[in-house]
């Protein structure tokens, strides 16, 4: 009997559009190689000088690395306490007057109280916890973005106003604890609307029952995954990005066009650029040496524009890289929430800049 053997007819696979953009860039890459070896050195060189200093001298050698260790830590000994409970309890009132779920403030008070990375990773779970729906969610993340993102951002900010002779009082109340009751009100009536109260009888208990060596403990080890596994890649990625298109020639007039539109909404340029690249921190520290220098206006300005979600790492990489893992938002729209929050902190410093002016 014989066999026939079955032909076999191999289908040649089409290249996709990837692959072509893959060829391109061997092509050019072998190209930069023939003319000018040193360009992918270059840019490489001038990628790794961004990225040292902010990975290596802010977060590994300088004192934010600690910080966000030790905020985590902070935050799950205050969890422990009640605080999550006693906050959801005493806006729960306020949020049934705004119909919203009362748990969208407490991401901004442990902003407020701790820092930005850590309350993402303690209060989202929460809010996931809770039901809350994504528009709730974005609308704490949000909220969040409008107080500043390390307790020091503050304490500098009020040993710079007391240095100039001004009354902080009316700056903080209106430009750091009235946004963050407004914001979630306006935001509920128009871009994010699928939100419901929900009574504190309605939701659980956030107060975990861990023994009180475990909380501290867990809680120190979750800020160090946090910093090496979240935070330094996020950051990393960020000044990279940013190195390269200095290296390119790009990143220059980018620099020079956010300088002219900082002074244009009556923020000092110096400090706002550190707010935005840097670290809120170091601004604060920078205005307690140059506040008798600047306009009362730009003081004010920076004061506000301090308080927020910068550094740009935060809103583009960190808050994205938390909030996905850690509730029902994807990185993407954790992302343009963020984004949104930033702008709103924006244009409210401009604002209040020139309205506190006469009061301080």
């Amino acid at each position: 009997m014989a066999i026939r053997e079955k032909e076999i007819v191999t289908e040649t696979r089409k290249i996709s559009t990837i692959e072509w953009v893959g060829l391109v860039l061997l092509l050019l890459t072998l190209v930069v190689l023939f003319i000018n070896p040193g360009l992918i050195g270059g840019i490489f060189d001038t990628m790794l000088q961004r990225v040292i200093p902010i990975v290596v001298n802010v977060y590994l050698t300088g004192s934010l690395g600690s910080a966000i260790i030790l905020s985590v830590m902070t935050g799950r000994i205050l969890e422990r306490l009640g605080f999550t409970d006693a906050l959801v309890r005493i806006f729960t009132p306020l949020a049934r007057i705004m119909k919203i779920t009362p748990l969208i403030i407490v991401p901004a008070i442990y902003n407020i109280l701790g820092d930005i990375n850590a309350s993402g990773r303690i209060t989202a779970p929460s809010l996931k916890k809770a039901g809350a729906t994504k528009d709730e969610q974005k609308i704490a993340l949000v909220t969040m973005c409008q107080s500043q993102q390390s307790f020091s951002t503050f304490m500098l900010g009020l040993l710079a106003f007391s240095k100039a002779g001004l009354w902080s009082f009316p700056i903080v109340i209106v430009g750091i604890f009235l946004p963050v009751i407004l914001v979630p009100f306006i935001l509920s009536k128009t871009i994010y609307r699928d939100v419901k109260y929900k009574d504190i009888s309605e939701m659980p208990r956030f107060t975990p029952s861990t023994p009180a060596f475990a909380t501290i403990f867990n809680g120190a080890r979750e800020g160090a995954e946090l910093l090496f596994l979240l935070l330094i890649p996020a950051a990393a990625m960020v000044f990279a990005i940013i190195g390269a298109l200095e290296f390119v020639g790009i990143w220059g007039p980018i620099e020079a066009a956010l300088t002219a539109f900082l002074n244009a909404l009556s923020i000092d340029p110096q400090t706002g650029m550190q707010s935005i690249l840097v670290a809120p921190t170091l601004a604060m520290n920078t205005l307690v040496e140059t506040i008798n220098n600047i306009p009362t206006r730009f003081a004010i300005g920076s004061f506000i524009l301090a308080a927020s979600g910068f550094p740009l790492q935060i809103p583009l990489a960190q808050i994205p890289a938390v909030w996905s893992q850690n509730c029902d938002l994807t990185g993407n729209e954790a992302m343009r929430a963020a984004i949104l929050g930033m702008v709103i902190r924006i244009l409210t410093a401009c604002a209040l800049a020139w309205i506190l002016t006469p009061f301080v």
